[in-house]
């Protein structure tokens, strides 16, 4: 059972009434994940629908090569898998990007209550419209820019994200690898690390103990919108 405290402090619901969510904490469990961790994968029946407490999760695809293709990196207050309204298998797979809790609810359970409340119905569309549109700017970036286009487009929507400015400077506040950063395009390692060496010549960023830092988002937009 989850505690109400814990659903209020959630931005997915902190426009829902106490009375819906008093229904959502009897129906609702509060679980604890590793990093790495699966929550589900792609093609699995899901009966539940997960909500980010804390942490972050990773969605990806495999391509031909089984090779990862990240899509999103979802943090706190994030709803995983809105297509489980569908009833349908899992298009997506689904890890823990770093140790974290989710909030783990009955999937026609939550439904019943979404039918009892608008609120909650506009949320979860809503949720779900933001990541079609995060799926569209995406398509746009695919091609035929560059990579180090691509990827100075995808440093600055982490930044704007996850960013902690420090100093004049953006420090993106997740432990992102060359190799996962690979991961989200779905390229080789040294392709993307050939990229960074380009938007690191041209003083847009840098890195440090595991963290890449933006010296200037501004520059790093204009860098990636430029022809």
């Amino acid at each position: 059972m989850i505690i109400l405290n814990e659903l209020k402090q959630c931005k997915t619901f902190q426009c829902i009434s106490d009375k819906t969510l008093e229904k959502l904490c009897l129906i609702g469990e509060k679980t604890a994940f590793k990093k790495g961790q699966h929550i589900f994968r792609d093609k699995d029946f899901i009966d539940s629908i997960y909500v980010v407490y804390s942490g972050k999760v990773s969605l990806y695809k495999l391509n031909e090569a089984a090779h990862k293709k990240v899509i999103f990196i979802l943090g706190e207050g994030n709803i995983v898998n809105e297509v489980v309204l569908e009833k349908m298998k899992a298009s997506i797979s689904c890890e823990m990007f770093d140790d974290g809790e989710l909030f783990v609810f009955d999937r026609n359970k939550f439904i019943r209550i979404m039918s009892e409340d608008f609120e909650l119905t506009k949320q979860v569309i809503g949720t779900l419209s933001l990541k079609v549109r995060r799926l569209y700017r995406q398509m746009k970036n695919s091609t035929p820019l560059k990579i180090e286009k691509r990827l100075a487009a995808k440093l600055w929507k982490l930044a704007k994200d996850y960013g902690v400015e420090e100093d004049g400077e953006t420090i993106i506040n997740l432990k992102i690898s060359i190799t996962y950063l690979s991961d989200m395009f779905g390229m080789p390692r040294e392709t993307i690390s050939r990229a960074l060496k380009i938007l690191e010549k041209e003083g847009l960023i840098r890195k440090d103990k595991r963290k890449f830092i933006v010296k200037d988002k501004e520059k790093l937009s204009n860098y990636f919108k430029s022809l």
